[in-house]
């Protein structure tokens, strides 16, 4: 008896060393961006039952709560508006810490795959636009852009805590930074002036499926969960390990958005995508329990996937997206690739994106207007003297040339598809022929895995890949 009274002791003794302190998680760090004029949650373990109190340096107020039976706890703080002061955050169970060099701005979270997770240094053999350039000028920015990088971490169920800690912006660290969230946040930065910090959270060739849960996966017919956690499929391609080991971990933290880049991996899966990934988002949503969050995501790229046009069709599939997804939009990448860039599935042109994605931003959730955020989208088709007359959606304006525009076919009653000559006309019109194609019954435009085009609206958007028919 009097042995497990000593063991007993000892194991409350060594617990309560274990929890002498504070435990934060490690995305609550030196360096941190908090959202702006909001109340941001603020949590993680200490000693059993304790009172928690927190001190924030921009306002003269303390902040209490009391850890559950578990330690666990959380708190919710008001924050100022955007500035450039650093601020620090002492928070005390009876031992203080204190986090510093905080900054108070626009947090956006970004997810996906690798176009997501490409950092500006690239990856092998595929290179970023501009890199060393953007690397070196890195420091231009320490003052008003910070990174959360995630690594890649699997997980068969959901977890409290992952790594990746913030980190200011300097070459040395830039150089690992997201290049597409990366030309977000500068264009964001220099847009509104307020800093801005970037959560990326991507694992590259992840499918939709990896980022949703497990009690949402078991009822997809196609998704095999007994795959998750197995040697026999590639960790990339596995369901839920992301969701339950990257993402679920974050959900306290408070954010403006999301941006996301993915859809590679789910070629072949275009049924099912759009509603999927409206389901994660809806989910997502609901979890953050921050409203309805903007979501802002990127058009795969065009790239040779093999025989057939499935690349086109999960393009499509995302397009659709957009109806099914509130507060949601696609920025295209039709034309960010150049001819060599067929067989890599990485285009070099992140600049584009992520400013594209910045557009969208300030257009749509900042209210920001005179930004034109999105290109011209397929509307109607007449055909007129063995001539196909095409009518879009925001093209008020016209298009960005009249002729030599490329990435558009032509179909008669046989379903074949022919390259065409296309030209603008003085009415937002682009009118589609081919010699080869007497009576025309079908237009596709950049259709193909590989078929980039040229056309813009009069501010340098690009049109939406698009097929009249649904052969």
């Amino acid at each position: 008896m009097k042995k497990r009274v000593i063991y007993s002791l000892l194991f409350t003794l060594l617990t309560s060393a274990l929890y002498a302190k504070v435990q934060l998680p490690d995305i609550l760090s030196n360096n941190m961006v908090l959202q702006q004029n909001t109340q941001v949650k603020l949590w993680g373990k200490a000693k059993a039952s304790a009172p928690i109190t927190i001190k924030v340096s921009w306002k003269q107020q303390a902040y209490t709560t009391r850890s559950n039976a578990d330690g666990r706890w959380l708190l919710s703080v008001p924050t100022p508006k955007a500035g450039y002061t650093p601020q620090s955050i002492k928070i005390s169970d009876g031992e203080t810490i204190e986090l510093k060099n905080i900054l108070i701005g626009e947090v956006w979270f970004c997810s996906g795959q690798s176009n997501m997770e490409m950092p500006l240094n690239g990856f092998r053999n595929c290179p970023i636009l501009g890199a060393n350039e953007s690397i070196a000028n890195a420091s231009e920015y320490r003052t008003g852009i910070r990174f959360a990088t995630v690594p890649k971490t699997a997980a068969l169920t959901p977890q409290e805590t992952c790594t990746g800690k913030w980190q200011e912006c300097n070459p040395e660290n830039a150089q690992w930074f997201s290049a597409t969230a990366y030309h977000f946040a500068t264009a964001l930065h220099t847009a509104l002036n307020v800093p801005v910090g970037i959560i990326n959270c991507s694992w590259g060739g992840s499918t939709v499926e990896g980022w949703l849960p497990e009690y949402i996966l078991k009822n997809y017919p196609d998704i095999d969960l007994k795959k998750a956690g197995s040697k026999e499929e590639v960790e990339y391609m596995q369901p839920m390990i992301m969701y339950n080991g990257m993402l679920k971990p974050l959900q306290n933290y408070t954010i403006k958005g999301f941006l996301w880049y993915q859809g590679e991996s789910n070629i072949g899966k275009q049924a099912t995508y759009a509603e999927r990934l409206a389901t994660m988002v809806n989910l997502w949503r609901k979890e953050w329990a921050l409203g309805e969050l903007p979501f802002y995501f990127v058009e795969i790229a065009p790239y040779q996937y093999g025989e057939g046009d499935m690349g086109a069709y999960l393009r499509e599939a995302q397009f659709k997206a957009q109806a099914l997804i509130p507060s949601s939009g696609m920025i295209s990448t039709n034309d960010l690739v150049e001819p060599y860039e067929a067989a890599n599935i990485h285009p070099h042109n992140k600049t584009l994106v992520g400013q594209r994605l910045c557009y969208m931003a300030l257009n749509r959730t900042y209210g920001i207007k005179g930004i034109s955020d999105h290109g011209p989208a397929y509307k109607s088709m007449e055909v007129k003297e063995n001539k196909v007359v095409l009518s879009f959606d925001n093209a008020i304006d016209g298009f960005s040339r009249m002729q030599d525009i490329v990435g558009f076919e032509i179909a008669g009653a046989d379903k074949v598809f022919y390259p065409a000559t296309a030209v603008a006309d003085w009415n937002q019109h682009i009118i589609v022929s081919s010699d080869k194609v007497t009576n025309p019954v079908a237009v596709r435009y950049g259709f193909r895995n590989f078929l980039p085009g040229n056309l813009y609206n009069h501010r340098e958007q690009p049109l939406y890949p698009f097929r009249t028919d649904n052969w």
